[in-house]
């Protein structure tokens, strides 16, 4: 179902799409939602809007239903569940070779003389990418790339495409697990884009207030801390705020001050915690927060059971994934642990090589 244009008077100007982040990032949307998008006015058939999100590039995981082959791209129909969107492949100069029949024949003779042979397994490598671009119906499919309208219909013009092998489903359980979380957390957010004096301070207050806390943090080794060791340096940030009180009043010594500089830390915290920067071990009435890259003691948990896992038949060739990591350290370490702050522990031991990354999402000790 092909939704309509935008308003021309909702629509946001162009040049405050920059402003929210899905405009630069692939946009994990539903393919019903990328089908029903609102189309932009100001750049039709390009730009659409979830939400009033600027769209125009999205990261779409799904099974083939339908393929067709050209001289030059493939289009395959790509099903995630929610509906079914054409995707236009094209071809790399590899897809596009021939070799000579009799030329294969003697890179194959050569090869069975024993010895390592780099045109034979040049060949190899090749022959593996093709397999990776050729997809047959019923085959899941990762593409990536922007949002186009030709013929009156939405599809992906693809800038990267692969086969996704996936024999016990775990992408496509770790994907339909974190989708809802990026609606929550992102698209089903309404972003407000308005150039007025108060929306401008409160975004940038809140910009400050977690710059401080990371600079704080950083600054002085913090291992943990509670909200009220970071409260006073939010202070200046609330008494530089234009205030509305009268001239006989105090405005930020009184309750409304406290009470904005409570929620202001509130929000700086929760950012914190959503980017993994803290994390709270145990949740109750003392606030303890954690600092997610000097916690020696969660990167132990993290170590040492990548190490022993990887050490499973299960685990042995392709390493652990991240949920199965996140699961352990959860049941290990804290339950709270976010899988923010894991990956920036991943993060940490990889370039630190305790760890190595095997592909995308797994990890395997050294």
């Amino acid at each position: 179902m092909q939704a309509a244009a935008m308003d021309p008077a909702e629509e946001p100007p162009s040049m405050l799409w920059g402003l929210d982040p899905t405009f630069s990032a692939f946009a994990r949307l539903y393919v019903r939602d990328i089908l029903q998008m609102t189309e932009s006015t100001q750049v039709p058939g390009s730009i659409y809007f979830y939400n009033m999100h600027p769209i125009y590039k999205v990261d779409v995981l799904g099974t083939v239903v339908y393929k067709r082959e050209r001289e030059d791209f493939f289009c395959y129909g790509v099903d995630d569940g929610t509906g079914v969107i054409n995707c236009m492949c094209w071809k790399n100069d590899l897809l596009k070779e021939r070799e000579d029949p009799s030329k294969t024949a003697g890179k194959h003779s050569d090869g069975a003389q024993g010895g390592f042979n780099p045109v034979t397994e040049l060949k190899k490598l090749k022959e593996a990418q093709q397999k990776r671009c050729r997809l047959e119906i019923g085959e899941l499919l990762r593409v990536r790339g922007p949002v186009k309208t030709s013929r009156q219909q939405r599809e992906i013009m693809a800038s990267t495409y692969y086969k996704v092998d996936d024999p016990v489903m775990a992408e496509q359980i770790a994907w339909m697990m974190e989708a809802p979380q990026l609606y929550r957390q992102c698209y089903d957010k309404p972003l407000q884009l308005q150039t007025s004096v108060s929306g401008d301070s409160a975004i940038s207050s809140l910009s400050k207030a977690i710059n401080i806390i990371k600079d704080f943090l950083k600054q002085k080794s913090v291992t943990r801390f509670r909200p009220y060791d970071v409260q006073d340096l939010l202070q200046p940030l609330i008494s530089s705020q234009p205030q509305t009180a009268s001239a006989d009043q105090e405005p930020v010594a009184g309750s409304s001050g406290c009470q904005q500089l409570r929620q202001l830390l509130k929000e700086a915290l929760q950012v914190l915690q959503d980017e993994g920067v803290v994390y709270r071990r145990v949740k109750s009435q003392d606030e303890v927060y954690l600092v997610t890259a000097e916690d020696k003691d969660l990167q132990i948990a993290v170590k040492d059971v990548i190490r022993e896992d990887s050490k499973r038949e299960k685990y042995a060739e392709k390493g652990c994934h991240v949920l199965h990591i996140l699961s352990a350290v959860r049941q290990r370490s804290s339950l709270n642990v976010s899988k923010a702050a894991l990956e920036l522990v991943l993060k940490s031991l990889e370039c630190n090589s305790d760890i190595i990354s095997t592909m995308e999402n797994h990890y395997i000790a050294f």
